[in-house]
């Protein structure tokens, strides 16, 4: 059941949102597969993704000055650019393929489920994106935030509490007065230890059909909802 205090339900948006590992390997095949990049677009996806903690926690532990996920991406993507036959594109291809992080698309209740969720709370993304990549990729996808916010505005990635804190101060709210919503417990967990009411989507493909990692929730969130749709009922109760 709802707690009636809630007036921000906050969206972790990489993976709880919007599908990035299934949208990078269509984009690859459809798109890139007209320049003939016959590549393992999947394997090529989850290695990206792989670098996407590491690259941030240089950020979060000082060891280089605030930098957005954009940058971090396109670093990420010169790294691997030579163990997948990517050498060979140019700068401007190579940042064109770094867009992709801007076109992802929306799991199919998501659109739905937000707009539901709208009609009663604020909904705003909490994300470690950057505000240029979650605004393009709203526009696209027709996700209908009421405010992005986040890691380009507090200036701290998640799960660093100033991420979760600055973003309920922007709205103006206690953190009491906010649900983090995410298919991952780690990223609710973070959340839960600055005040946030919790909420877990449940997202078992993000990482593909052999995926391990949060299929259930791990503690006792405030809602489990089986996806965005599920969680605006259960939200109405």
């Amino acid at each position: 059941m709802a707690d009636s205090s809630v007036r921000a339900l906050t969206f972790d948006v990489f993976g709880t949102v919007v599908d990035w590992r299934g949208s990078i390997i269509d984009e690859g095949h459809r798109l890139w597969g007209e320049k003939r990049l016959n590549l393992d677009w999947a394997a090529f996806a989850d290695a990206w993704r792989e670098r996407y903690q590491p690259s941030m926690s240089e950020v979060r532990d000082g060891r280089r000055p605030w930098t957005v996920l954009d940058q971090l991406h396109r670093e990420s993507l010169t790294k691997i650019a030579p163990h997948f036959g990517l050498d060979g594109l140019s700068d401007v291809e190579l940042d064109d393929l770094n867009l992709i992080w801007h076109r992802l698309k929306p799991w199919p209740d998501s659109v739905t489920g937000l707009t539901q969720l709208k009609q009663t709370y604020t909904i705003a993304a909490l994300s470690n994106g950057n505000l240029a990549l979650l605004t393009n990729m709203a526009k696209r996808a027709e996700l209908p935030w009421d405010a992005i916010l986040g890691a380009e505005v507090t200036h701290n990635y998640k799960p660093l509490p100033a991420a979760y804190l600055g973003s309920a101060r922007a709205l103006g709210l206690t953190p009491a007065q906010c649900m983090m919503v995410a298919a991952h417990n780690s990223d609710l967990a973070a959340a839960r230890r600055c005040g946030f009411k919790t909420a877990f989507v449940r997202r078992p493909r993000e990482y593909g059909p052999m995926q391990t990692t949060d299929l259930h929730p791990t503690e006792d969130w405030d809602i489990v909802a089986n996806d965005l749709i599920d969680l605006a009922e259960r939200m109405d109760r």
